[in-house]
């Protein structure tokens, strides 16, 4: 696989009004992952859950990072190739988070009743995430469909085990897994109608910020 080279990359069209839109979400949405990060922290000390303070770490970094990544990427000019730089950030991070918001969930939930189906879940979400990275370092245009796939597989693996989260989470915690999973995944809806009509990118935006809101509930209430 070649990689192509950054001068050779084609990045997105939008208007200005467009990426000011996108930018100023995605900055809402790091504010919320430092929250996020400091609230899993305290909580998981509160109850002296020492899984809980490492994955909250993992998954609240996981969620600053993605949102910071892509507020930048938004924010900078087009003419800069350092927006494309950050574009290659943006959509790696994407991987990060899935992998990083299923780390609290199999770690402080799903290990006590399955240890081993906890480790291997959590072992193929980072391996995925680490071949999504390589392959949107390579070309992310030429593997878009396929690194759209993957983030399906990886946000929704957990339903082979689906058994384990009654007992884990509760049905409560489920309701709320499975609708930020919906969220999510409708917003790919609008994601894959970006080159069709404008703000469909920015619609995608919030319905990450609605998955995002719906999953850190479940882990705050319900995992940590």
């Amino acid at each position: 696989m070649k990689r192509t080279k950054l001068d050779d990359r084609i990045l997105p069209e939008y208007t200005r009004g467009e990426e000011i839109f996108n930018m100023v979400t995605h900055i809402v949405g790091g504010a919320f992952g430092i929250a996020v990060l400091v609230l899993c922290i305290v909580f998981a000390a509160i109850h002296h859950n020492g899984y809980g303070i490492a994955s909250g770490i993992i998954y609240g970094v996981s969620m600053i990072l993605l949102y910071t990544m892509s507020s930048i990427y938004h924010g900078l000019p087009a003419n800069r190739k350092s927006k494309k730089v950050f574009q290659i950030m943006d959509h790696c991070t994407i991987f990060v988070l899935i992998a990083g918001t299923y780390t609290p969930v199999l770690l402080c939930s799903i290990r006590p009743i399955d240890p081993f189906w906890a480790w291997v879940i959590l072992a193929i979400e980072w391996g995925c995430t680490i071949i999504g990275i390589i392959l949107n370092a390579i070309d992310i245009k030429k593997y878009s469909t396929l690194s759209m796939v993957l983030y399906l597989a990886m946000g929704w693996g957990i339903v082979f085990r689906f058994n384990l989260l009654p007992e884990a989470v509760g049905m409560s915690g489920i309701y709320l897994l499975v609708a930020g999973g919906l969220a999510y995944t409708i917003g790919t809806i609008f994601y894959g109608l970006q080159n069709k009509h404008r703000y469909m990118h920015s619609i995608w935006h919030l319905w990450i910020l609605l998955g995002s809101a719906l999953h850190f509930l479940c882990i705050i209430l319900y995992v940590i």
